[in-house]
């Protein structure tokens, strides 16, 4: 192997260790410490933390966090196979390609922000429904699960189109022609070749999408009610409010194992599929 090559793998080792082994190794370390009322931990061993989590009341904040995070990675892949296949049959692909990315220019704080201005009480939708008479009191577009996962699917939708975008672009497009020539609708190229072709790819996108809504904090804390809490808001409760460090490590700890067992269920699903 070049003496470069292998210099550069030892540095992203390095990084890897620094920076992913070494903080997941602390978080699994304090899960199983105890409380310091005060703050922090005491290096005594101690299931506590694991105790505090296993409630009924954390298990609804799992459930809804998982389920919330699956439909807004499946919206984001519903809206994003038509842009990415649109955007790979354009002659400004790349010009569309950079107005895709360009939302990443902005603070995601700011972003959510705008939605605020949008959907508030006294937002841009309910002022215009007021005005034209189509509703005689404000609609409840906020704190509710509806503006988490509306603004989770707007803030992680590049993320699945991007990889949507390579699948298609790597496709022979005499593929849909042929199929067409053979007879088939346009709806039966779409679900019969369209779709089986790029189902890496489709993989991919639900992966991008769902691990970092899994463990988003900003968005349920800004438009999230009380009934649309996840479990990101819980970590930082533990931490802040209830003090309580071990139980806080219990839930990221449980929480990652939540997410590698996605990712591997999904890439091994895809292997699967793509082996038959």
């Amino acid at each position: 192997m070049n003496e470069g090559y292998r210099r550069y793998g030892l540095v992203y080792l390095l990084w890897l260790f620094v920076f992913f082994v070494v903080p997941v190794f602390s978080i699994l370390t304090y899960s199983f410490l105890s409380r310091d009322y005060m703050g922090g931990v005491f290096f005594k061993f101690s299931l506590q933390g694991y105790r505090d989590v296993f409630v009924k009341s954390y298990l609804v904040v799992f459930i809804r966090t998982v389920l919330l995070s699956i439909l807004a990675a499946s919206i984001s892949i519903i809206l994003a196979i038509p842009v990415a296949y649109y955007i790979s049959n354009h002659r400004w692909k790349n010009f569309l390609l950079l107005l895709v990315i360009i939302p990443f220019w902005t603070n995601s704080l700011i972003r959510i922000y705008a939605w605020i201005f949008i959907l508030g009480n006294n937002g841009l939708i309910n002022q215009f429904l007021l005005k034209i008479g189509l509703v005689d009191t404000y609609v409840q577009f906020m704190y509710n699960n509806f503006a988490v996962v509306l603004i989770l699917v707007y803030t992680y939708l590049p993320f699945a189109i991007l990889p949507l975008f390579s699948s298609i672009e790597r496709l022979e497009k005499q593929l849909f022609e042929a199929a067409m020539d053979l007879g088939c609708t346009k709806r039966q190229v779409f679900f019969k070749v369209l779709l089986p072709n790029i189902k890496q790819g489709i993989i991919s996108a639900f992966v991008f999408v769902f691990i970092p809504s899994i463990g988003t904090y900003a968005v349920p804390e800004l438009v999230g009610g009380k009934n649309s809490r996840m479990i990101g808001n819980e970590i930082a409760r533990q931490l802040t409010v209830a003090k309580n460090w071990p139980a806080a490590a219990a839930i990221s700890s449980i929480l990652l194992i939540i997410t590698i067992a996605a990712v591997l269920l999904f890439m091994y699903g895809g292997e699967r599929r793509e082996t038959r």
